[in-house]
């Protein structure tokens, strides 16, 4: 009989990592819509014979946040009467505890690096059941957001699914839905490169059918290779963020600095941060940001957003140009700077 387990690091009371995950088959999954700033509610219910319950003061509850291929997050442990929350989710978050068999979780305030996927365990002795739940962004009417496709600088189809994850994040982003990425199809959207969505699923928008994106004698569409595993099968992926809410004087700005390494110090200097992708594709596509001018960006990369087509921008098509990963020592370059909303 395979043995179920799971094995602890407790390092203090604001972080627990789990080395090893359990093994207990998720009994159900949910998926939670929200935005950031939220106050979203996680379910989470022992299944069992209530002729057989033990009452509320001997479940024993535990909610971690799937972050990876080895580490789960700690989010809130509870035996009985004893509960201790951990990390960045401290005061955010506690047991809604409608009855005795409910190990829901009320989280408020809902953070970027809060989307994502989180597993409930819950026991009485007797009984045990887990629950998966995924958190995932959705724009409203008065704050919208725009899908972009993202691979790192070791180049195109070099992340897992764990590695897209953290690769948007670290974009100010999350990976994108299939929703969002058909809305952003509709929208013109059309890139050859296949990546995760936030289902597991890998896919591509192709407005234009041509080789090898799927022939030219196939329907435009959303092309897909279906699920994929998300430890070993590698891919890019498409991000989604939102957007700066029509104040124009957060679009990013060139400035002029003659090394990438000096590029943070400048843009600090002026009161602002080197911008991310996601900070160049959401000015581009909301609000029409247009320079013809590649400049540095924070990971690393050196693009340009073009709104208005033209002649030594980008002659064929509205876009935000790649220039790629170029060496940091190059003096070719300028960078974007942005300055976050107070």
């Amino acid at each position: 009989e395979e043995q179920l387990f799971s094995i602890y690091i407790l390092k203090n009371k604001s972080s627990v990592l789990l080395i090893k995950k359990s093994l207990h088959p998720f009994s159900e999954s949910h998926q939670i819509f929200a935005r950031v700033g939220d106050n979203i509610t996680l379910p989470c219910r022992l299944k069992h014979d209530p002729s057989f319950s033990f009452g509320a003061s001997s479940n024993r509850i535990k909610w971690s946040k799937l972050e990876g291929s080895d580490y789960e997050i700690g989010v809130l442990l509870s035996m009985g009467l004893h509960k201790v929350t951990f990390g960045r989710f401290q005061k955010r978050i506690h047991l809604l505890e409608a009855d005795e068999n409910d190990a829901s979780l009320l989280m408020t305030n809902t953070e970027l690096k809060d989307f994502g996927f989180y597993k409930c365990e819950i026991s009485n002795g007797m009984h045990d059941s887990t629950f998966e739940v995924e958190i995932q962004m959705q724009a409203s009417l008065s704050f919208t957001g725009v899908v972009f496709p993202y691979s790192p600088h070791l180049g195109r189809y070099n992340l897992n699914f764990h590695d897209a994850e953290a690769a948007c994040l670290g974009q100010d982003a999350v990976v994108a839905s299939f929703e969002q990425l058909y809305q952003a199809w509709k929208g013109g959207l059309d890139w050859c490169n296949a990546g995760w969505l936030s289902d597991g699923t890998v896919q591509y928008p192709i407005t234009r059918p041509r080789e090898p994106c799927g022939g030219r004698r196939t329907d435009a569409g959303l092309r897909t290779y279906g699920q994929q595993n998300k430890f070993s099968s590698r891919f890019d992926v498409f991000c989604f963020t939102v957007g700066f809410a029509g104040d124009s004087s957060l679009l990013p700005r060139l400035i002029l600095t003659p090394f990438f390494s000096t590029a943070a110090e400048a843009c600090l200097a002026g009161g602002a941060e080197m911008a991310k992708v996601s900070h160049v594709f959401a000015a581009w596509k909301l609000q029409g940001y247009d320079h013809c001018d590649a400049g540095w960006l924070a990971d690393g990369s050196v693009r340009y957003p073009i709104s208005r087509p033209r002649m030594k921008c980008s002659p064929a098509e509205a876009a935000v140009r790649f220039v790629g990963f170029p060496d940091k020592k190059l003096q070719l370059y300028g960078a974007y700077c942005y300055q976050a909303q107070p």
